[in-house]
């Protein structure tokens, strides 16, 4: 069982069993068991501290397991309750389901089916609670944490709501997968995962693209001193660092298959060894990591393991590219100006209304990235209080800058097109695409150019014969 903080209350009149039981916790990496002897002792204790789960008898002296049953389910439904008997019969097990027990065990119960049955009751219980916690978030449409996501500077719902969900799984200490194109923001939605945790240790981050298996076991696992060739010194891994914090994977789908593997045994086993050493050491860090490539369909090809995709996958965070939230450019592009001005000691310089338009007809394959660096390109060249539009259209090419997957989406959709019996004419479809870019361009009649991919002088010549209606801007 993976060793996280969880707490488990047994209840049993029996001292033998209790010793028994609460062995068998320990050795799976429970620390924080209570033992009571007597039923009665449970709701006072509980009007002090909460537990993860209770494993609770069935047949006690003064209250009864039912009875004890019955109170838990409707004073802490949040508590999963495992029933514990010596009762071999399918109407009593059926009974506790029905008040609200998670599991039902017959005595003697093996070590394995116990272990396995609190792993399921914690499992569910997180669940729930997780479950809840973001309909709460989607239902009020506040967040508890703004101040963590305060580097990531958006206006668009789907972000919100992106946050929203953040904040619930943040708690948790189960693996988190963030997928999203170069340059989306996956390892400021990382750090603000750790912020809210509230864990005390580190966040500590590493890119593995490019590392071989035995860069990348040095790199996590740490060595022991002669254990290969310049090993001069133990060496510390970015486990041990990230020790009660948080350990960032980006560009995990780089990993080779023996580095899955053994990602997948850490994950699995909380433990691991030190290149040299057949000592182990036990990992007290979340996972997160990250990656820009399709890894699902990594999977379906083989390329990447399906079993620790589903480990990593317990929480999946994806972004949305900047073409996805077009209303974000405006805020993200004031901010970029401010900070670039202020990093080259100039005063912010104004820019034109249609600079936005520009930017909005615009594919930002580098994202937020990319717009941060054209911004700051930008600033620099400037030797007035005023961008120049001209300067962004060097620095980007609207008509020969959509990506190929995007491009085979434009065909795509031309192909399923269906055309009345009668063709328009060649003459009637550049009407419609000299309208429709002056609508996006909202009458800028150079930034409609650029989107066609002809000059200025092109389209000033098709505009003077055709007649456009005033309400299309």
């Amino acid at each position: 069982m993976e060793k996280f903080n969880y707490s488990i209350a047994i209840v049993d009149d029996e001292k033998d069993a209790l010793y028994s039981y609460s062995l068998i916790l320990k050795q799976a990496g429970i620390k924080d068991i209570t033992l009571i002897e007597d039923s009665r002792e449970l709701p006072i204790i509980l009007k002090e501290r909460s537990f993860s789960a209770v494993l609770l008898d069935l047949s006690m002296p003064h209250i009864s397991g039912f009875e004890m049953l019955k109170y838990l389910t409707m004073e802490y439904p949040e508590i999963p309750v495992i029933i514990i008997t010596a009762i071999k019969e399918i109407d009593t097990a059926v009974e506790c389901m029905k008040i609200g027990a998670s599991d039902y065990l017959t005595k003697p119960i093996e070590k394995s089916k116990l272990i396995s049955s609190i792993k399921n009751a914690l499992e569910m219980n997180r669940l729930k609670e997780e479950i809840t916690g973001l309909k709460y978030r989607l239902i009020e449409d506040t967040l508890e944490n703004e101040n963590v996501f305060s580097d990531i500077l958006t206006v668009n719902q789907k972000m919100r709501g992106l946050f929203k969900y953040v904040e619930v799984i943040s708690k948790t200490d189960q693996p988190v997968l963030i997928t999203g194109e170069t340059g989306t923001g996956k390892e400021l939605i990382a750090r603000a995962i750790h912020r809210i945790s509230g864990k005390k240790g580190d966040f500590v981050a590493v890119n593995v693209a490019g590392l071989d298996d035995t860069m990348f076991s040095d790199t996590l696992f740490g060595h022991r001193k002669g254990a290969f060739t310049g090993a001069i010194t133990n060496r510390e891994g970015l486990i041990a660092k990230a020790r009660g914090g948080t350990l960032f994977l980006d560009e995990i789908g780089d990993l080779n298959e023996a580095s899955q593997l053994k990602l997948l045994r850490v994950i699995q086993e909380r433990v691991y060894y030190p290149i040299g050493s057949d000592i182990s050491k036990t990992m007290d860090a979340r996972i997160i990591v990250a990656t820009n490539q399709d890894i699902q369909e990594m999977v379906m090809k083989g390329k990447f393991r399906k079993d620790l995709f589903f480990r990593l996958k317990a929480h999946h965070v994806h972004l949305p590219p900047l073409r996805e939230r077009k209303d974000d450019i405006p805020l993200l592009l004031d901010h970029f100006i401010n900070e670039a001005a202020s990093s080259l000691g100039k005063k912010p310089p104004k820019y034109p209304e249609e600079l936005v338009i520009l930017l909005m007809n615009y594919t930002f394959p580098g994202n937020i990235r990319e717009l941060k660096m054209v911004v700051y390109d930008a600033v620099a060249r400037c030797k007035s209080s005023f961008l120049s539009l001209e300067v962004f259209k060097d620095l980007i090419d609207i008509s020969n800058t959509i990506d190929k997957e995007l491009k085979s989406e434009i065909v795509k959709f031309y192909i399923q097109m269906r055309f009345p019996e009668k063709l328009p004419t060649i003459r009637e479809m550049e009407e419609l695409l000299v309208k429709e870019a002056l609508r996006r361009a909202k009458g800028n009649q150079g930034i409609a150019a650029s989107m066609l991919g002809i000059t200025r002088q092109a389209l000033n010549k098709r505009l003077q014969k055709i007649k456009i209606p005033e309400k299309i801007f």
